[in-house]
């Protein structure tokens, strides 16, 4: 097993909401996996910890996200065909964990 990929993504969301929007959205990655033919599958371990696991063209990506009071930390284990993609999957989970905690009250 290799080392997890760890990604902070920031918020200014209380645990609640962030909790929420995540649950809300998980039915939605498979739109974002090239190819469209993953499957998703998620629990709740704890309040603050999702687990997902994705499954698409033979291969499985197990993830952890752990609801903290400023950001959310995503741990993913990569099996080793994808962990020579590891940077632009970083920056995908980045730029869409950034859209779904996204704070849009206007202060």
């Amino acid at each position: 097993m290799s080392n997890p990929l760890v990604i902070d993504i920031p918020h200014k969301l209380d645990r609640a909401e962030v909790r929420r929007r995540m649950a809300a959205k998980v039915g939605d990655l498979p739109k974002h996996i090239p190819g469209g033919m993953a499957e998703v599958r998620s629990s709740w371990p704890s309040e603050d910890r999702m687990n997902v696991v994705v499954s698409a063209m033979g291969q499985d990506v197990v993830c952890d996200l752990d609801v903290q009071d400023h950001l959310v930390r995503v741990s993913l284990v990569l099996p080793p065909l994808l962990g020579m993609m590891s940077g632009m999957i970083e920056a995908v989970v980045r730029e869409r964990g950034r859209s779904v905690l996204e704070d849009k009250r206007k202060d």
